[in-house]
């Protein structure tokens, strides 16, 4: 996949869990995406705190997102391994992910997230991800 942003906003609404979600990336480098998700009360749990679904899930295709920039050409990047460490609960207007890739691969890839959350000047750091993400053969998905 093209390391450009028109590319990965198509592949980022071409999910249509993320699409739903209102994940949107707004920054791309090879290896590198920044990710955006405008808060809104469906994202939010009974307590007012953000669903840690909601960020585990903006991280992890964030963190697919940057293994595919670099993944050969006819490969599908896949999560094989995903570990989350929740710093503090989030509760604001929006979230922010950077994800990268650590170590590209031809079989495997392993990739890592940070997850801000935004309210007015306020970027306070509630998550750290990793992941190991699997290069599939497209033709092995079929």
């Amino acid at each position: 996949m093209q390391a450009d942003l028109p590319t990965l906003k198509r592949f980022f609404a071409q999910a249509p869990f993320m699409a739903d979600l209102g994940a949107e990336p707004h920054e791309v480098h090879e290896g590198f995406i920044a990710s955006e998700l405008m808060l809104q009360p469906r994202h939010f749990r009974h307590a007012a705190q953000v669903h840690a679904g909601v960020m585990v899930a903006l991280a992890d295709h964030s963190m697919g997102a940057a293994a595919q920039t670099m993944a050969a050409e006819g490969y599908t990047i896949i999560t094989a391994e995903l570990s989350i460490r929740l710093r503090r609960a989030a509760a604001g207007e929006r979230l922010q992910c950077e994800a990268r890739v650590l170590k590209p691969g031809r079989l495997v890839s392993f990739t890592e997230a940070d997850v801000w959350c935004l309210q007015g000047d306020r970027r306070v750091h509630v998550m750290r991800a990793a992941a190991t993400m699997a290069l599939v053969a497209d033709e092995r998905l079929k």
